[in-house]
């Protein structure tokens, strides 16, 4: 069997102490219920559930979740007990969409939706591209 890379996606896992006891059930509806604010979420690209709990044992995987939510979801899966922390989980998040691509273009639209961004430039015209003199 040959391995395959991971193409676009950073797959991790975590092993959590948790404040207060909590059922592996609890864990996983608390990662579901988890709600952006209203602001956040009215955004152009952005979810208002950001994680998806993936409940299937082998999951979440790379070349099949990755572009959850558009690639602007993190996957989670595998919650289980932990001998020495209290929860273990996987957790999948698409690198380049929710990463760096993702993150700046979140970023691009909460500041014009703050008003910081001007449709018109108050920079004239010119050209850029100048050739450089030696």
């Amino acid at each position: 069997m040959q391995s395959r890379p991971v193409v676009d996606g950073h797959l991790e896992c975590l092993s959590v102490g948790l404040k207060k006891i909590a059922s592996l059930h609890e864990v996983r509806e608390a990662l579901r219920n988890f709600e952006v604010g209203a602001e956040l979420a009215s955004l152009p690209t952005a979810l208002k559930y950001p994680i998806v709990v993936l409940d299937d044992e082998n999951r979440p995987q790379p070349r099949r979740d990755a572009n959850t939510g558009n690639g602007m979801a993190a996957v989670v899966g595998r919650v289980r007990e932990c001998p020495l922390f209290d929860v273990k989980l996987t957790l999948l998040s698409h690198n380049l969409v929710r990463g760096a691509a993702g993150a700046a273009l979140l970023n691009a639209e909460l500041l014009a939706a703050r008003g910081f961004l001007n449709r018109r430039s108050a920079v004239p015209e010119r050209n850029l591209a100048e050739p450089i003199s030696r």
